[in-house]
């Protein structure tokens, strides 16, 4: 029983470690079709579980809300990229793991926002382009072939490649689970995200004990 106590009071502890940690921007770019929401859904449910401070932008979302009314020109798709890095800019200074979920293009847009936020992880999702439009799952990639829209990524305006991301994930090779999980080690290789039990120190360790003792625990 006092064992299950203690541990109970360090779960707590950990607990609270993770709402206090500190705040990222993870920003997935690839292709539309590439798999950026399904991945980014699954890194959600994930951190939520383990009670971090998280927050998903997904580029349909931000474009009916903080971007309504711009257009696909390279000028509207940079303005765009600058106001959703913005808001990631807020959370992440305020301890909030921001996830963006946005094409992005264009590398000078991308690389603006990573100097703006600074604890920033570059996503790949690299998927072939047949691959991407064999998925179509919105059917836009049917209507740009057939010049029904204009501007779309991928068709007839440039993709530019990241040229030093973080991670690549090869979405055409990799089910979205296995992707998700390269990502997460990759977030703990970097030490945005850590094993909180290794986080405690030997002082925080000894004052728990005291704290237990005094209690009737140990």
């Amino acid at each position: 029983m006092a064992y299950q106590k203690e541990e109970n009071l360090q779960s707590s502890v950990c607990n609270s470690h993770k709402f206090e940690s500190k705040g990222f921007t993870v920003w997935f770019i690839g292709l539309s079709g590439s798999g950026k929401t399904t991945i980014a859904q699954i890194l959600y449910r994930r951190l939520k579980k383990e009670n971090y401070k998280v927050e998903m932008l997904d580029d349909d979302i931000i474009r009916t809300n903080l971007s309504k009314g711009l257009g696909f020109s390279k000028e509207d798709r940079d303005e765009n990229i600058k106001r959703v890095g913005f808001v990631c800019e807020v959370l992440t200074r305020n301890g909030v793991i921001a996830l963006s979920v946005c094409i992005s293009p264009y590398k000078e847009a991308r690389e603006l926002n990573r100097k703006r936020i600074g604890s920033f992880v570059e996503v790949y999702t690299k998927c072939t382009i047949e691959e991407c439009i064999k998925r179509d799952p919105k059917g836009n990639y049917k209507k740009a072939l057939a010049g029904e829209i204009k501007n779309y990524t991928g068709i007839d305006d440039p993709y530019e490649e990241p040229v030093n991301p973080e991670i690549i994930l090869e979405t055409d090779k990799e089910t979205p689970e296995q992707s998700a999980e390269k990502l997460l080690n990759k977030l703990k290789e970097l030490h945005y995200l850590e094993d909180l039990a290794k986080e405690i120190s030997p002082e925080e360790e000894a004052k728990i004990k005291e704290k237990l003792g005094s209690l009737g625990y140990i």
